[in-house]
């Protein structure tokens, strides 16, 4: 391991990996332990539950869109660093609190304060090792940081079905008996307050050493917008990645509410605490298939030497599998549905090549904001994309309204591919002036 990270580049990886595990396992923790909390704050049985989920949902999106402003201008301007310290303090601290928290208006107020928090854990990572590994290596490092981070949603899928273990172990260093929902939220939050502990001792990026004192302007939104070729590149970026949160969002996110249902997945080998756990188990098999086609997109890059050649063998998987799961699973038991969400998970395991392009497409002195922005520009297009979904289900049907939402999402990412640079022998010591 030591060959392939020199120095003390290792301990950066493996802070970054971390810090994206415990970043995955409070993106998902909400869609993990959503009908359980609002059955406790709403009443089982209330009709309100899905459309209160999404929007709760919405909400945690929007803080992410507005943490990937904040935390990518602030990394450009006063360092990676100090994003990666206050971006899981924020989202750990939010956490905490709502598993406490019993009303809806709060319930909306902390998810979205958690967005903010979680929008600049990835970005950060990203930037140091792109700006800090070797040209050759510095795709083995986001290999690790994307694949093991992934397996943060199996984590918080395991935590909230195992919920009344973790909650004797609370109990007898409390006395205080809590329910496995609030658990989950809690698991979160202190694992976030364990890491930050753990990333004393971390390194500032050189490059942004070398600019800080420079004259040159950093940070500075205005870089991305004034110049045509710079904008595609950024656009094109975004739209990379959309499938992926179309993937996860609508099909994986609305298994219970949506797809179970109008698919007529077999759910008799489930019990009723297995009927509460549908969308759980499809986001953690999801999960478990987006590590694995991390490490895999990670790996062929590596020996493609080429990031454009792998975004579009696995834009192509993704579409085939979108068509099968929204035509091919009809009648199909609820194993076989956890199956599909695997397969398709390994098809938008593309995440760790379309946040390298992103790092790697832009000068050290706008790095940080596009690192930043672009993850969480395609983590808040679940916002326009389950809305457009939900108004398009109305008259075409489930099944009709997300076909032409994907055929759309994966459309524009095959053009966004062709739009960005290849960059995978890119040096990263340049501006954008």
């Amino acid at each position: 391991m030591k060959h392939i990270f020199p120095g003390r580049s290792l301990l950066l990886v493996v802070v970054a990996a971390l810090g994206y595990f415990v970043d995955i396992y409070d993106l998902v923790l909400f869609n993990v332990v959503k009908r359980e909390s609002l059955e406790f704050i709403l009443g089982a049985g209330d009709p309100r539950i899905k459309d209160v989920g999404i929007d709760l949902f919405n909400w945690q999106m929007l803080g992410m869109l507005v943490g990937g402003i904040l935390w990518g201008v602030w990394g450009d301007r006063k360092g990676r660093i100090t994003v990666l310290f206050g971006s899981i303090l924020l989202y750990s601290a939010a956490n905490i609190a709502n598993a406490f928290t019993y009303d809806l208006t709060v319930y909306a107020i902390v998810r979205f304060i958690a967005g903010v928090g979680l929008a600049g854990e990835l970005g950060a990572g990203i930037t140091l090792i792109t700006e800090t590994l070797p040209r050759d290596k510095r795709g083995y490092g986001t290999l690790i940081v994307v694949t093991f981070g992934a397996l943060g949603a199996v984590f918080a899928a395991e935590v909230a079905d195992k919920g009344a273990w973790f909650g004797r172990i609370w109990t007898s260093m409390t006395g205080r008996e809590l329910m496995s929902w609030q658990i989950t939220y809690l698991v979160g939050g202190l694992m976030g307050l364990v890491l930050l502990v753990m990333r004393v001792g971390t390194f500032e990026s050189g490059l942004f050493q070398e600019v800080r004192g420079r004259a040159v302007r950093k940070g500075d939104l205005r870089l991305l917008f004034n110049d045509r070729g710079r904008f595609v590149r950024y656009i094109g970026c975004i739209l990379i990645g959309v499938p992926v949160w179309y993937v996860i969002g609508v099909l994986v996110s609305l298994s219970q509410d949506v797809f179970v249902p109008e698919l007529g997945i077999d759910t008799s080998a489930l019990d009723a605490e297995g009927l509460k756990r549908i969308n759980g188990e499809a986001i953690k098999y999801a999960y478990i298939g987006l590590s694995i086609g991390d490490l895999l997109s990670g790996l062929l890059s590596q020996l493609m030497r080429s990031r454009r050649k792998v975004i579009l063998i696995y834009l192509t998987a993704n579409l085939v599998l979108t068509l099968l799961f929204l035509f091919g699973m009809r009648g199909a038991s609820i194993a076989a549905y956890n199956w599909m969400c695997l397969a398709l998970g390994t098809a938008t395991g593309y995440w760790v090549i379309f946040v390298t392009v992103a790092g790697e497409q832009f000068g050290t002195n706008i790095r940080s904001t596009v690192a930043t922005t672009t993850p969480n520009f395609v983590r808040g297009a679940v916002l326009p994309v389950t809305n457009t979904f939900k108004y398009m289900a109305l008259p075409l049907g489930n099944i009709t309204g997300a076909l032409v939402v994907g055929l759309v999402c994966i459309g524009a990412a095959f053009w966004a591919t062709f739009r960005v640079r290849e960059t995978f022998h890119t040096d990263m010591d340049f501006l954008e002036e």
